[in-house]
């Protein structure tokens, strides 16, 4: 049924929830208003439940027992229903730092995925987090494989990729760094800093010359100090740059969420998982990129050396928490899910929020605000209760 009609919901709008009808047809939300009807439609009646936009994780390494860097076309697709069932309805997949045949094999394989039959949500690119990275800072990448700035490989990488990289990861401080971020700009690549013990001016000059967002802020960089404030410090400073954050209460604490927030704006924070291949999964032995990972009591941590190497976070549960540590309303908390991550990536015409002509990307929230239905492009593709 390519006609569907939501009747009864609070739906998200202008920032606030009004009770609306909402009529999705083709793939776009085609009308919004009062006490819709449409012929041949398929009606659903969800009184007494939230529509909101669909959830978009640009930063996650993997779900359900798949590695990015490791996956094949069918893996991203099973990823891409996982995350339906978490409200996600567009995501990217981030390539841990890896020898450049692994990262063109996985770049290939996002290419072949997009010929798939696919039921979930929309891998919408590539995150790369790396190679241009320092070792002070390198959290879970493996240090061999660091590099200098190098525009060819870059270029390869997007050439290969079909124009598919949108977003990177790079350390300020490397040499030759700061200049090189105007090059991925004009790769159409947007550019986020972290992974870095740059000082404060270095990535002051990083944002001027183009860096959009800050990589899971507070994680694997330099700390504020009152007489050197650092790249957190710069990051925090700016009124236009984003900040990813990790809101699983242990990446941050519940404080540090709510400082963030105070001092950056609902308007400039995005949730993101991080997540690796255990996210959805038990405890156990798992793998991100080169990397043995052990995950115990759901934190994944190298198996050598203890460093924390991603999370199993989710997005629906990233926005329990969120409400958990901030009290703040379900509206002003929506944002960071969904319109800014889309405003980030230059894809707000037509993902993150409701309106006609975008996109059919909706998640219907019960009152616990649990995911109870998450339709993408129009297609339901995750019903609470389903199983698979």
């Amino acid at each position: 049924m390519s006609k569907i009609l939501l009747k009864g919901a609070a739906v998200y709008l202008d920032h606030g929830f009004s009770r609306a009808d909402i009529l999705m047809e083709d793939g776009l939300i085609r009308r919004i208003g009062a006490e819709l009807s449409a012929e041949d439609a398929l009606v659903c009646d969800v009184t007494g439940r939230r529509i909101v936009p669909g959830f978009i994780d640009i930063h996650t390494h993997g779900a359900v027992g798949v590695d990015v860097n490791g996956a094949t076309a069918e893996d991203f697709e099973k990823i891409c229903r996982f995350q339906a069932s978490q409200g996600t309805t567009s995501w990217l997949c981030s390539v841990l730092t890896d020898t450049r045949e692994q990262t063109l094999r996985c770049i290939s394989q996002y290419n072949r995925w997009k010929e798939l039959e696919h039921g979930g949500a929309n891998l919408m690119g590539i995150h790369l987090e790396g190679p241009f990275l320092c070792a002070e800072y390198k959290g879970a990448m493996p240090e061999h494989l660091l590099q200098k700035p190098d525009l060819a490989l870059l270029k390869e990488y997007q050439c290969a990729a079909e124009g598919g990289i949108r977003y990177i990861t790079v350390s300020p401080e490397i040499e030759g760094m700061t200049a090189f971020i105007s090059e991925i700009g004009r790769l159409g690549i947007v550019t986020a800093i972290g992974h870095s013990g740059a000082d404060y001016e270095t990535a002051r000059k990083a944002i001027a010359n183009g860096a959009a967002a800050s990589t899971h802020t507070g994680n694997a960089m330099k700390l504020l100090h009152q007489h050197f404030p650092a790249i957190w410090g710069a990051v925090l400073e700016d009124d236009e740059l984003y900040c990813e954050i990790i809101c699983d209460g242990r990446h941050l604490h519940p404080g540090t969420v709510r400082l963030i927030l105070k001092t950056k704006g609902l308007d400039r924070v995005i949730a993101v998982t991080d997540s690796i291949m255990a996210a959805g999964l038990p405890d156990g032995n798992y793998k991100l990129g080169v990397n043995d990972v052990i995950v115990v009591n759901g934190d994944a941590m190298l198996a050598v050396g203890g460093t924390r190497a991603g999370s199993t976070l989710t997005m629906a549960q990233a926005l329990k928490n969120l409400l958990s540590f901030t009290e703040r309303p379900l509206a002003d908390i929506l944002p960071l899910l969904t319109e800014n991550p889309a405003r980030l990536l230059k894809v707000y015409d037509r993902i993150g929020s409701i309106a006609e002509g975008k996109d059919a990307d909706l998640v219907i929230l019960d009152e616990k605000c649990d995911v109870e239905r998450t339709f993408a492009k129009g297609r339901l593709v995750f019903a609470a209760g389903d199983v698979g």
